[in-house]
């Protein structure tokens, strides 16, 4: 015999995966399919090895054409006549001796006979009904299978089987369902609870949070208790999530998978109707005996009459193949029934998130659709547990235990530094979500957060009792009503960095104890240029504002604080700032930095601020500033910074600034100073430097406050005298000028601690360099070459200080 799995192996899938594709009509269409190609095989191994057909010759030559066609020996009865065509001879009264007849025909006659008659006798029905069978049940399994198999349908397939498998056996999956399950058994126990309350205990609040917090205790002994995920099986869900979004993208797209199944079994529904009828019409001419004309001069009979001895067998074998199709036929029917009496396009998981309560887990539709409608004619558990891989609540939730896995408390703690305010600062960059280990810090002052999506502060921040600052760079976060109320009391500073108006989180207007904010994105639209930024009435204690934007005004939201605001900063990215009436009513503003504004004169708005005590117009396009008598209403102004303008001279009433003691005009267009200058006598820090400066005034001694001067980067040639006179001198920028030869006078400056020559012509350094008691040799600035024309007791007096 032909072994029948060598058949079935060629017809059918190598996966065994591929069985949660087959819904039970395809299974038993599969068995119907062996058993068909076994009642093929069985005949064809018939028809092979035993004789075919068995031919004798008809003597009786004058018999009618009934006879001719051996119609008497179909017909013949076992009580007709023995004698009528036997040869006797009468032995005794009793006993008659019978002889058999003699054809006279040898053995090599009788086999052409037989193959001559076998082939022109038999009907083809007959002698190739068991090949027929073989062909058609495979013809049938390869049309069960052919979708696994054809290129366009079959990666697919595959893919989704692998998928389906890891979903199913994935521990995230089991603990993804157990959480949420725990999570609604305590709000079921919540609600009953509170059902159950009597009105006279409605009242009594402090029994509904001890109930409450007794339920959170319940839920969370079962996750204690849980397996945790390991690193490796959490990684392996995570790339699980990112196969089956790629999956779903690429198969929601169309619905070859469908129509390809539609088309293979409307094929075997054609095919099984083709069957049916021809073999129904030609099972009848499968005859036992047959008759077959010979040519008279080969054998001397013209009529030989056949016995067809697998006629029989054949016959019962076909009626039963026939039945078996029919059987398959019905399958194939209500398969197509199923097909069309159903949206198998669409697949809700509706069912599945009442069940397991994962309420985002969002409908599929097309190829996507239809294999999991097969999947649920296996077990609907699959589509169950391949349905947590399309929530996003779920994916969320294992990103945040592998982060819990991945960044450590110990790991954290690493990674904390000082920053700029000397607070100790825990900086987090590009993390697909905020580890619930930060919470475990407690030590942490700052929190810095840069570009991180996903971020929600939940109420376990209120464990970083030293938490003062938090910057938000491309993150958007949301908080939890504990979280927020926290925050509303503790947290002192906020840096924002966002993309749109939109991203600005609406939590931050309500922190009242808030004394630091800076904002740093775009706060109005492209359809409205105005600034969208809401009222700031409940930030209390905001001190510093930074708006570092594309601003055509000043929001007039900032008027609901200008009775505490002490700082105000717009750094404005070379946009044009033109509307300034909101400064007006900064009447506690101490600090103005417009940096960035496009200005062309100082705004008039800043006279009016008379408790500002420091004005910072940096990268600006001040080509004058005449306005800068008006500034003597700021009475206590200290500081001014014009520097990085096209200013090309100052004019002679800044001497009206009394307070003035810091004035930085660098990288400018001065050529000369005015000598008036010279007249604000509180002046500590004057910076000249990037300018185009070819002398300085000999009244520059009179400013004995300076402690800091920088003419670095300007033209001059010579110092007048009198700048040595300035003995409070602590650092002095002489740099890159064309300056040749330096006093001695140098000496005087005792407190002098850096002084800067290098870039100059000078040829010789004076000893009396050494009289700077606090100069120290890595604080002079000055070429090599002059270095070592120094005497050698005067650089080992400014080495050993």
């Amino acid at each position: 015999m032909i072994p029948v799995n060598e058949f079935r192996n060629i017809v059918s899938e190598q996966n065994p995966q591929f069985r949660v594709l087959k819904p039970w009509w395809d299974v038993l269409s599969e068995y119907l399919g062996i058993a068909m190609l076994m009642i093929g095989v069985f005949g064809c191994t018939v028809q092979l090895t035993q004789d075919k057909i068995s031919c004798l010759p008809n003597r009786l030559t004058g018999l009618s054409h009934g006879d001719r066609d051996c119609n008497h020996i179909r017909q013949h009865k076992e009580n007709e006549s023995l004698w009528e065509f036997a040869i006797t001879k009468h032995l005794s009264p009793n006993i008659v001796e019978v002889f058999g007849r003699k054809n006279g025909l040898d053995i090599h006659q009788y086999e052409f006979v037989n193959h001559f008659c076998y082939e022109r006798a038999v009907h083809w029905y007959g002698k190739y009904f068991p090949y027929l069978v073989v062909i058609h049940s495979m013809i049938f399994m390869v049309a069960s299978s052919f979708w696994f198999k054809f290129p366009g349908t079959s990666s697919k397939i595959e893919m989704f089987v692998i998928i389906l498998g890891k979903c199913f056996d994935s521990p995230w999956t089991t603990r993804a369902i157990s959480e949420v399950s725990e999570e609604r058994r305590e709000e079921r126990m919540v609600v009953w609870r509170k059902n159950t309350m009597t009105k006279s205990d409605t009242g009594n609040d402090d029994d509904m949070v001890s109930l409450i917090r007794s339920s959170v205790k319940d839920q969370k002994s079962p996750e204690t208790a849980a397996s945790l995920l390991d690193k490796k099986e959490g990684e392996q869900a995570k790339a699980l999530f990112e196969r089956v979004k790629k999956f779903r993208t690429h198969v929601e797209e169309a619905d070859l998978l469908y129509l390809m199944y539609v088309l293979q079994t409307v094929l075997k529904v054609f095919k099984f109707a083709l069957i049916t009828i021809y073999s129904i019409v030609l099972v009848p001419n499968i005859q036992i005996v047959v008759m077959c004309s010979v040519p008279p001069d080969l054998t001397g009979f013209e009529a030989f009459c056949c016995n067809y001895n697998k006629a029989h067998l054949f016959s019962k074998l076909a009626y039963c193949y026939i039945c078996l199709v029919g059987v398959y036929g019905l399958l194939c029917i209500y398969s197509l029934y199923w097909l069309f009496h159903r949206p198998l396009k669409e697949y809700s998981f509706e069912a599945v998130r009442l069940e397991t309560g994962i309420n985002d887990i969002p409908d599929v539709k097309n190829d996507f659709a239809f294999l999991l409608h097969l999947s649920d004619q296996y077990d609907g558990l699959y589509s169950k547990r391949f349905a947590v891989f399309l929530s996003e609540v779920s994916e969320c939730r294992l990103r945040q235990m592998n982060l819990n896995n991945e960044w450590t408390a110990g790991k954290l703690r690493a990674r904390m530094s000082r920053n700029a305010s000397e607070r100790l600062e825990l900086h987090l960059f590009m993390l697909p979500g905020l580890p619930d280990t930060v919470f475990e810090v407690s030590e942490v002052e700052s929190l810095k957060l840069e570009m991180i999506s996903n971020i929600t502060v939940p109420g376990s921040v209120t464990q970083l009792t030293a938490l003062q600052e938090i910057s938000l760079i491309n993150s958007p976060a949301k908080l939890q009503l504990a979280a927020l109320n926290h925050l509303r009391e503790h947290l002192k500073v906020l840096r924002l960095t966002f993309e749109g108006p939109d991203q600005v989180p609406p939590w931050m207007y309500t922190l009242q104890n808030l004394e630091e904010l800076h904002l740093s994105g775009p706060l109005s639209s492209e359809l409205s240029r105005s600034p969208s930024l809401d009222t700031l009435r409940e930030l209390k204690n905001l001190r510093v504002l930074t708006l570092r934007s594309k601003l055509i005004k000043i929001p007039p939201s900032i008027v609901d604080v200008s009775n505490h605001l002490l700082r105000l900063c717009v750094h404005n990215e070379g946009t044009r700032l033109q509307v300034f009436h909101s400064l007006k009513k900064l009447v506690s503003l101490a600090t103005l930095e417009l940096t960035g504004c496009c200005l062309e004169r100082i705004p008039s708005a800043v006279f009016s601020l008379s408790h500002l005590q420091e004005l910072d117009l940096k990268e600006n396009r001040l080509i004058t500033v005449e306005e800068i008598l008006s500034l003597q209403h700021c009475r206590r102004l200290t500081t001014l910074k014009l520097w990085h303008n096209d200013i090309s001279y100052i004019p002679e009433h800044v001497s009206k600034l009394r307070a003035l003691e810091t004035l930085d005009v660098s990288w400018n267009k001065i050529h000369k100073l005015p000598l008036r200058l010279c007249y604000c006598t509180k002046l500590r820090h004057l910076d000249l430097s990037h300018n185009q400066l070819t002398s300085l005034p000999l009244e520059i001694g009179v400013l004995q406050c300076l402690q800091f001067f920088s003419v670095a980067f300007n033209s001059l040639e010579s110092l007048p005298e009198e700048l040595f006179s300035c003995k409070r001198l602590k650092v002095l920028a002489l740099g890159n000028n064309s300056i040749s030869t330096l006093s001695p006078r140098i000496g005087n400056l005792a407190l002098l601690v850096r002084l800067e020559l290098k870039g100059n012509r000078l040829e010789s350094l004076p000893v009396e360099i050494a009289d700077c008691l606090l100069l120290k040799l890595p604080a002079l600035i000055v070429e090599d070459s002059l270095m070592d024309l120094l005497p050698s007791d005067v650089k080992d007096r400014l080495k050993h200080r």
